[in-house]
């Protein structure tokens, strides 16, 4: 129902079963409509899906790894080192060899620095878990590798001129509309990975709920775990944030309402939840922001955290008043 909705929804109102038509090998009654369909809404709709599963997913891996409510998937500082790469490619132009500017500036050079400062931060921190056993240490030095990255980032936007900050600003905003189908297919297999991988940790994080003397009791190899959940969250968090940008609240938030809705803290149930939550906010926030009445589309990042936040805390002051 959602998916129809958002389809249905934009600068152009489409009926739905016009929708339904285009979608099941019908022909809309107009030729705009289909082209609008499936070209730019299609493509928009599928990775809204993929970032609400992919965010979510990896925001409940790391909940439940640090034992910490507040964390989300760019807790490691996933985030900042996308936005790290980003960065010394936009704003950092100038120390660039002008032959590679070009290819470097545009929307696949943008993904490939984002990629490239993602997987540096991942290998940091790989390297620091190997010789940290607790998990909050590698928690505070994600968040101290975010915290250096981010200043890096101010400094080169001391430097840069309006023009350069204007269009890191947009990346930083998030989009899911600037994806081409085989940008979509390569983001797919990466979340489809990240998700397989995160299934093979669901028996792991139940132990893990009761802390990691007990995990281990079990006969839990918390090395072994540990890196599976890093590296499924990795995958998730870093493909993600290189083809759309960072985008707020989503990883934070959906895996508390698949809690709060659903009364449990069984990984099994969790999982399946949380991933269908996900793809369903996402939807319905992209919605929003392109709503008929709007002659623009307004910054994803911004309706995910204005329309998320009070659900969650109307929630959770309901469940508290219920007990």
């Amino acid at each position: 129902m959602t998916l129809f909705l958002n389809l249905s929804f934009g600068q152009v109102a489409i009926p739905s079963k016009e929708v339904f038509k285009s979608l099941f090998g019908g022909q809309a009654e107009k030729e705009t409509w289909e082209y609008i369909i499936m070209n730019f809404r299609l493509p928009k709709a599928i990775t809204a899906i993929l970032v609400g599963i992919g965010l979510s997913i990896s925001g409940l891996l790391m909940q439940t790894l640090f034992r910490n409510p507040l964390a989300g998937p760019y807790v490691l500082g996933l985030s900042s080192g996308s936005s790290l790469g980003v960065a010394f490619v936009i704003l950092g132009a100038g120390l660039l060899p002008a032959v590679c500017s070009p290819f470097l500036l545009s929307s696949y050079g943008i993904i490939l620095a984002s990629c490239l400062g993602s997987l540096l931060v991942l290998l940091m921190i790989l390297m620091v878990s190997q010789r940290l056993r607790d998990t909050m240490s590698i928690l505070i030095v994600g968040l101290m590798f975010s915290s250096f990255t981010s200043a890096i980032v101010s400094v080169f936007s001391y430097f840069s001129s309006a023009e350069q900050l204007q269009k890191y600003t947009f990346w930083s905003m998030g989009s899911l509309g600037n994806l081409s189908w085989p940008n979509i297919i390569v983001l797919s297999i990466s979340v489809i990975v990240g998700l397989f991988l995160s299934l093979l940790t669901l028996k792991a994080l139940d132990a893990l709920l009761l802390g990691e003397n007990y995990a281990k009791s079990m006969g839990l190899n918390l090395k072994k775990s540990r890196y599976t959940i890093i590296f499924a969250t990795s995958i998730l968090a870093g493909s993600i944030t290189a083809f759309a940008g960072p985008i707020a609240f989503v990883g934070l938030a959906v895996p508390h309402l698949s809690k709060l809705l659903f009364q449990t803290s069984n990984h099994k149930i969790l999982f399946w939840s949380t991933i269908l939550i996900g793809a369903i906010i996402m939807l319905f926030c992209d919605t929003v922001s392109q709503m008929p009445s709007f002659d623009f589309t307004l910054p994803i990042n911004a309706i995910t955290s204005i329309i998320g936040a009070p659900i969650v805390i109307w929630l959770i002051i309901r469940k508290k008043s219920m007990t």
